[in-house]
């Protein structure tokens, strides 16, 4: 479903508007400077997510290196007009901190995105999405599908590896 603004927006510009009171608590993506509604994920994807993310999570710590992010962070994968998606999950290598750590949406690409598919996910949108990932500077993006019960790794210049 989409949801109208006037004119093309940027990164920047969605971030404040997806922070107004009236749009708390919804989800929203923005595609070539055009806000997208984007339907809440079910528990069973939630569970899914947050497995994801403790296995990362455990492997950083364990690693002594990298950090996880959930919730759909906006990563910019697109500028003029910009666009910002939400991976479900990713694990990033730089040395922020969480006091150093960039408020808004990341400009900087993480090393790993995650996609969990849903029930309703169309694979032609889920491939645009990790296309403009691996574009945008993301290493390693990984398609999760949970019914089918495996996982696709996905790099620039190569096929889907299924796992």
């Amino acid at each position: 479903m989409s949801t109208t603004i006037e004119k093309l927006i940027t990164a920047e510009q969605f971030f404040d508007w997806v922070d107004l009171p009236a749009n708390r608590g919804r989800r929203f993506e923005l595609r070539d400077g055009e806000v997208i509604e984007m339907p809440p994920a079910g528990k069973y994807h939630g569970f899914v997510c947050g497995n994801v993310s403790r296995i990362l999570g455990n492997f950083a710590i364990a690693r002594k290196k990298g950090y996880v992010c959930t919730n759909d962070a906006g990563v910019i994968v697109g500028r003029n007009p910009d666009s910002v998606r939400g991976p479900d999950v990713t694990f990033y290598e730089d040395h922020e901190t969480a006091d150093d750590m960039q408020r808004q949406y990341a400009d900087v690409p993480p090393v790993l995105a995650v996609e969990v598919v849903s029930p309703g996910d169309r694979i032609n949108d889920v491939m645009q999405r990790v296309a403009q990932l691996l574009i945008r500077g993301v290493q390693t993006v990984w398609i999760v599908d949970p019914e089918a019960r495996d996982v696709s790794i996905c790099r620039s210049g190569t096929e889907p590896i299924l796992v």
